[in-house]
């Protein structure tokens, strides 16, 4: 699938909190709709999205009575990304298209959604803003994506299922780009 396509299916809330909770721990539909207070066939729609873009993965079938159910897992964040691709290459993670701006704003109000809500669960220990519109060179640029990187990725590596002995929920948002000239 293309950057378009997953970028269309993070688009919403629920896909948001969904790959949150498959980095840490493979969960059926009905077990990921119990941990975030959803009903198993609303989990299971918002599964499908993810994994037709290929965003979430089947990773176990369980019996169960009547049937199987399907385990997912979110895998890809914990992966290293290259912090240079070609913004020319249309295919290219990092490429702007004209036609993915109301898709990108709507992934911005979905993270949007997402900070607010976690925003008011906010607990007392190292915390980190900031917001920042400047001017660098292309190396520095480069360095503060790769490092970004490697924290998110660090992050979605260590995930572990929710309420395990010795983990505590955390929050990381983070949205880089470069800007237009003006």
């Amino acid at each position: 699938m293309s950057a378009l396509d997953e970028l269309r299916a993070t688009a919403h809330p629920i896909r948001l909190r969904l790959l949150s909770l498959l980095t840490g721990a493979a969960m059926s539909a009905a077990e990921a709709g119990r941990e975030l207070g959803l009903s198993q066939a609303t989990a299971s729609y918002h599964l499908r999205v993810l994994e037709r873009v290929g965003l979430i993965e089947v990773v176990e079938l369980m019996r169960i009575r009547g049937g199987e159910a399907k385990r997912y897992r979110h895998v890809s964040s914990a992966r290293p990304f290259d912090p240079s691709p070609d913004p020319h290459d249309p295919s290219s993670p990092g490429a702007s298209r004209p036609h993915d701006q109301e898709e990108r704003a709507q992934y911005i109000e979905a993270l949007i959604d997402e900070l607010r809500r976690r925003s008011g669960r906010r607990a007392v220990g190292p915390q980190l803003s900031t917001d920042a519109e400047l001017w660098v060179d292309d190396e520095t640029w480069q360095r503060v994506v790769r490092h970004v990187g490697q924290a998110s990725a660090l992050l979605h590596a260590r995930a572990r299922p929710p309420r395990t002995p010795g983990t505590s929920p955390v929050s990381m948002t983070a949205a880089l780009f470069a800007l237009r000239r003006p």
